[in-house]
């Protein structure tokens, strides 16, 4: 068994992909129209068969509530590898991305949490 799919909910899905694509580098590998919604997909340039990230409407009544108990209390919706934590926050911090947390290390990891612009915290991590 293995992850296939998992999702963040965001406000627009418009500039949800943007972001997501040109700011943190993913590609988009779904898009299909589903009434006044889509179902829209990103993945990792470096596995673009592997999970996918669903860019999921907040639409549902009990979305709204959720991420911003999640966002007032500092809790990630999500959680991305990358190579190098301190170079990845240099290099979104460059492009105008806010960082909630800057990086720390601890232990054998570090991370570093940022606001996607979307309604969400995404953690970045690496080591481990």
């Amino acid at each position: 068994m293995k992850i296939h799919l998992t999702s963040v909910f965001v406000e627009n899905q418009d500039d949800a992909l943007r972001f997501y694509t040109d700011v943190l580098g993913f590609v988009k590998k779904h898009d299909v129209p589903m009434g006044t919604d889509r179902w829209l997909t990103v993945v990792s340039p470096k596995d673009p068969e592997g999970t996918e990230l669903l860019l999921e409407p907040s639409g549902h009544p009990a979305v709204r509530p959720y991420t911003t108990a999640l966002v007032r209390d500092g809790i990630p919706a999500a959680s991305f590898a990358v190579d190098d934590v301190p170079a990845e926050f240099r290099r979104l911090r460059g492009l105008g991305v806010r960082f909630t947390q800057e990086p720390v290390a601890a232990g054998p990891v570090t991370t570093a949490v940022l606001d996607d612009t979307c309604g969400n915290l995404i953690q970045l991590v690496h080591g481990g």
